[in-house]
């Protein structure tokens, strides 16, 4: 097989293996002005919750993924606060700490949020710290 097929596949498992569990699965956009992510989370807890994020712009050979583990330090209704940490790899290949907050503002649709995230990244092939800024949704399945 080959490398497409193979990141094909695991893409379709992940994805598939979440819809089992749709009771904790979200889907999440993120966006600035030069690149955006989409991703597919998974609630361990209210407090504990991980992020498959998948890069746009790259080619199914260079697909860049991003893992993030991610830590609820601050939950209100309206909003909450995270941190976390993951890596990033192929075409950028780092560790990221994402530090962010989630805005349910409809009081009627409690699964959607907005989000805001700083995330700092060290580059580990040129050595090099990035900070980059994301605005985007999030939809939790329920």
């Amino acid at each position: 097989m080959t490398k497409i097929t193979l990141k094909a596949i695991f893409i379709f498992y992940l994805l598939f293996s979440f819809y089992q569990a749709k009771a904790q699965v979200s889907v999440s956009y993120f966006g600035n002005s030069d690149n955006s992510k989409v991703g597919v989370g998974y609630d361990f807890n209210e407090k504990l919750w991980t992020e498959l994020r998948i890069y746009s712009g790259t080619s199914l050979e260079n697909v860049t993924a991003e893992a993030v583990l991610n830590y609820n330090f601050l939950r209100r209704e309206e909003y909450r606060t995270y941190i976390g940490g993951g890596i990033v790899v192929n075409n950028l290949n780092g560790i990221v700490v994402p530090i962010g907050a989630q805005f349910t503002p409809f009081e009627n649709l409690k699964n959607f949020s907005f989000h805001i995230e700083l995330q700092p990244m060290y580059e580990v092939d040129y050595a090099d710290l990035f900070v980059n800024g994301f605005g985007g949704i999030r939809y939790k399945f329920n």
